[in-house]
């Protein structure tokens, strides 16, 4: 079906040329002629074959056909000629939905986070996409059937909806009582964000250093001291003394509100610039009470993978693997117009290296900040002198199997619930 598929799109996408652009040569054709006989036949295929090849109508028809480039996580596309390598793309971001019959959370809680996880979905995915620049790189793709590296079944694995999962929807949700939410409550982005920040600390593989910028603002001191601590867990301790020239992959995140009901127009374009920067992680947001995981931009629309579908938990196989093909989006993804959203976001950024950082904040200061009034947020160099001293979060010493380490940790943490409304 795939040789099948790849056929049918080769020769629609050829047909549709030849046919739009020389409807008149067309019609001149000799209907006996081999080519002729090649069309009517190709033509049956596609006709039997449209309905059973996911995404065929869309894959042609649902783009626009357009001069302006598509923008996907830091990649630049042009639609007229890079079309399939978009849908690639977009195909092998890991897609993480509702689903139901799991174990129910807690013990007594819900088996299924339709209707109120779609936030904790998207803090998925965009955790997610971290930890695949962290361990298979940007440029890593995913067919379905194909073979992939043992990492990438090791990242899946720590998003299976069951409690000894790490970044479950079990441990998500539970952590998020420590954040004043109960189990099957929605989110918003800036929860979502401090609840990924608490249990990254128990993610010794990864060991990703999360910052959640505070009053709209980005202070490179801060991150670069969080960056360069000490190492959690057994291989600190191993190793004695920190080796402070080590930095730790980072996962940026900048909760806003770029306006009060609706997005203030002005940050439209910074937005979209955001898009552009090679270490876009995209954006948390949505529309109220529907979240969304916003990856680009085209023109004016933004581009994202909705949580908003329910199937059914996934488990690992006897020989340990994962059936992943629920977990890839393979149909064209959704779009809506910019202004449509909600202006309460969250901005995701992943620096590998301290270069990687360095490169962002020199992106930051030419396209964010070069002028004065209506910026989207900050970014200082030293650690502001009303504020209390920066602390780099460790891991808690609790003495439990990491299926149950939420109950007790919840209340060493504390976060920032409230935003600063951006000036407009």
């Amino acid at each position: 079906m795939a040789e099948l598929a790849a056929l049918c799109t080769a020769n629609a996408i050829l047909l549709t040329i030849i046919i739009v652009c020389d409807s008149v040569l067309f019609k001149k054709w000799h209907l006996s002629s081999p080519f002729a006989v090649h069309l009517f036949c190709v033509l049956q295929v596609l006709a039997k074959c449209e309905n059973q090849i996911p995404g065929f109508s869309e894959l042609l028809e649902d783009f626009p056909e357009t001069d302006e480039p598509a923008w996907i996580l830091g990649k630049c596309y042009h639609l007229k000629t890079e079309k399939l390598e978009l849908l690639s793309d977009v195909k092998s971001r890991l897609w993480f939905t509702y689903r139901k019959k799991f174990s129910p959370i807690g013990g007594t809680g819900p088996s299924s986070d339709s209707g109120w996880g779609c936030m904790l979905r998207c803090g998925q995915m965009i955790l997610a996409q971290a930890l695949i620049c962290r361990r298979l790189g940007r440029d890593w793709r995913w067919e379905k059937g194909k073979w992939q590296p043992e990492d990438y079944h090791r990242i899946l694995q720590c998003f299976l909806d069951r409690k000894d999962s790490c970044y479950s929807i079990h441990q998500m949700a539970q952590m998020g009582v420590g954040e004043g939410k109960s189990v099957g409550e929605w989110y918003g982005p800036n929860t979502v964000a401090q609840v990924l920040k608490k249990l990254t600390l128990f993610d010794e593989w990864n060991t990703l250093a999360v910052y959640i910028s505070m009053d709209n603002t980005v202070v490179v001191e801060d991150i670069k001291k969080l960056c360069k601590s000490l190492y959690g867990g057994e291989l600190s301790k191993s190793q004695g003394p920190p080796h402070h020239d080590e930095w730790k992959p980072l996962l940026l995140i900048i909760p806003l509100r770029m306006g009060i009901n609706h997005i203030n127009p002005v940050y439209i374009n910074t937005l979209k610039e955001c898009f552009k920067m090679p270490q876009s992680l995209g954006v948390l947001g949505g529309k109220p009470n529907n979240a969304y995981y916003f990856i680009g931009f085209i023109g004016d629309e933004l581009i994202y993978l909705d949580p908003h579908s329910t199937q059914a938990a996934v488990d690992t196989e006897e020989d340990g693997s994962v059936d992943d093909h629920s977990y890839h989006c393979q149909r064209v993804p959704h779009r809506m117009k910019i202004t449509q959203l909600d202006p309460s976001v969250a901005l995701g950024f992943f620096c590998y290296t301290e270069k990687d950082f360095e490169s962002w904040c020199s992106l930051v200061q030419k396209e964010i900040l070069r002028t004065r009034s209506f910026r989207m947020f900050e970014l200082v160099e030293k650690h502001p002198s009303h504020w209390p001293p920066f602390v780099p979060a460790t891991k808690p010493e609790v003495h439990t199997t990491g299926a149950e380490f939420i109950e007790p940790a919840d209340k060493l943490f504390e976060s920032e619930e409230e935003f600063e409304i951006l000036n407009i």
